[in-house]
């Protein structure tokens, strides 16, 4: 079959595609230490498990409406509200399975062909995946580590043109763990607001911040009405496989993307909805619990890489990744994560697995047990003695 030409503008997720290779030498029987891929590494709390059972065995097993069941939908524009400080009506919630489809849909009801995006970069491949694929122009905004892997607004704003119809925001974000700042985000909206420019905010890892308060673009005045905010179940909950997420954004825009969700997956997965109802008004010390272990996990990589001749890490201040520079290896980012991968057991993703601008960065998740973090700091410190 003769495939569309857009299929060629189309990327992919490489974390994935490193598993697959770490898998494959693992059934060599090699003993792979997996820290390429972004998912926690803990068990779904047990309420929301024992929720979504509960709803399989009570008949949650239909269609529900595209946008979501109504519960689920309240719950949201409850925690949304609280946490962003602003009103939200359940209207302007779409639930979608996973966060990916609000990226796309976002895109496809926004840009034209021609038009250009801003995005960060290094940052999460599908953003610029989804903007070609889309038609419209990729333009990065570089995330640099002397900045702290946070924004620079003064570059961001002399990207803007006539023809930019969408700025996408990352925090904390991934790869960097960087974080924007309240006042970034303030000089940010001025600029979304003197173009009516719409933000999508890519808010996953909200609740996995280590210090700072969390600081939303949409909480800045005048911004919920041009900010689709992103979030989901998978990262704060450990729920990856549930593939649960949502939008909150105008609630014009909501029926555009809810006109999508009907034309591509009809409805997100009615138990696993019942279960996002639990996960969002159920105890929460099962995050807490899942934050403190990634916070000691986090000091103990730091250390560990700073150790490392060659290698310099910054502290993330959200998510659960470390972002070494690794330039004074005098290897690529590529070749290092491939010498890593098959000389030391070690997974990790080449910082440019995140665009052209995380060159000479490596890419580790600690969504792994302390044991075989420091077991994997071993193995790559060997590795690089013998450079």
């Amino acid at each position: 079959m003769k495939l569309s030409t857009r299929m060629s503008r189309l990327g992919t997720e490489t974390a994935f595609e490193v598993l697959a290779k770490a898998k494959a030498l693992e059934a060599q029987g090699r003993e792979i230490i997996h820290l390429e891929i972004g998912e926690p590494d803990f068990d779904t709390p047990l309420n929301v498990v024992e929720a979504g059972v509960t709803a399989l065995r009570g008949g949650h097993t239909h269609y529900t409406p595209a946008a979501g069941v109504l519960p689920l939908r309240q719950a949201i524009a409850d925690e949304i509200a609280t946490t962003r400080g602003i009103p939200v009506h359940p209207d302007q919630v779409v639930v979608v399975p996973g966060g990916k489809p609000i990226m796309f849909f976002a895109l496809l009801a926004l840009c034209e062909a021609g038009d250009e995006v801003i995005y960060p970069n290094p940052g999460f491949p599908i953003y610029e995946s989804m903007i070609n694929f889309a038609g419209a122009k990729a333009v990065p905004i570089p995330l640099r580590m002397e900045n702290d892997f946070g924004l620079d607004v003064d570059e961001l704003a002399s990207l803007v043109t006539d023809r930019t119809k969408l700025i996408i925001l990352n925090s904390p974000a991934n790869p960097t763990g960087g974080v924007v700042s309240a006042e970034q985000l303030a000089r940010v909206a001025e600029i979304a607001q003197a173009r009516g420019i719409p933000v999508l905010s890519d808010e996953i890892y909200c609740r996995l911040l280590y210090d700072d308060t969390f600081a939303s673009i949409a909480s800045v005045p005048g911004m919920a009405e041009q900010t689709i905010i992103l979030d989901g179940f998978s990262k704060t909950y450990a729920m990856t496989g549930w593939r649960l997420g949502y939008g909150v954004m105008p609630v014009e825009l909501a029926r555009q993307i809810t006109k999508l969700m009907v034309n591509s997956n009809s409805c997100t997965a009615a138990f696993t909805q019942m279960a996002g109802i639990e996960a969002l008004t159920g105890p929460q010390d099962s995050v807490d619990a899942m934050l403190a272990a990634f916070r000691r996990r986090r000091d103990l990589m730091v250390a560990g890489m700073n150790r490392i001749p060659g290698f310099r890490c910054l502290v993330p201040k959200g998510a659960f990744y470390v972002f070494p520079n690794v330039e004074g290896t005098g290897l690529s980012s590529q070749a290092l994560a491939d010498k890593l991968l098959y000389e030391a057991g070690v997974a990790a993703l080449a910082g440019t697995c995140f665009g052209a601008h995380g060159e000479g960065f490596i890419r580790f998740s600690y969504a792994n047990s302390e044991e075989n973090l420091a077991k994997a700091l071993d193995r790559v410190a060997d590795v690089v003695a013998k450079l």
